[in-house]
């Protein structure tokens, strides 16, 4: 039986990209991984439309929320994968090492539910492999 590994996905305002993956990892490399998503500056709710777009899918949504990155860093993480840009520069400092990685998404706030399903599916696409190859799952 092998221990889950503990990835965050770590985005600006965590109400978008970030949650979308949280959702999309747990469920995809359930039993492999356990994803948690924060922010370097969440917002107060997560966007409508990345809930929208993961429940069009049959994704779960509950328990999706933002959170700051500050709240994460007691818990043991494997990875970390910014998936914006800003993230990626802004990312703090772990209490002790964790590998990084950088895969970044566009970022749909104020466009039309189309733009988070294409997210949503381009997240999918490219972020459930390169979590596994960084892991080696």
């Amino acid at each position: 039986m092998s221990t889950l590994k503990t990835v965050l996905v770590l985005c600006t305002g965590n109400s978008c990209r970030s949650q979308m993956g949280e959702a999309i990892l747990n469920h995809d490399l359930a039993g492999l991984v356990r994803a948690i998503s924060a922010g370097t500056a969440p917002q107060p709710k997560v966007a409508d439309g990345a809930i929208e777009a993961l429940q069009l899918a049959k994704l779960p949504t509950a328990g999706l929320y933002p959170k700051t990155v500050e709240s994460v860093m007691d818990q043991d993480i494997d990875l970390v994968v910014s998936v914006c840009d800003n993230a990626k520069e802004t990312c703090p400092i772990f209490p002790r090492p964790v590998k990084r990685i950088h895969v970044g998404f566009h970022d749909p706030h104020g466009e039309p539910l189309e733009s988070f399903v294409a997210i949503r599916d381009d997240i999918r696409a490219r972020l459930v492999p390169a979590v596994r190859a960084a892991l080696g799952l």
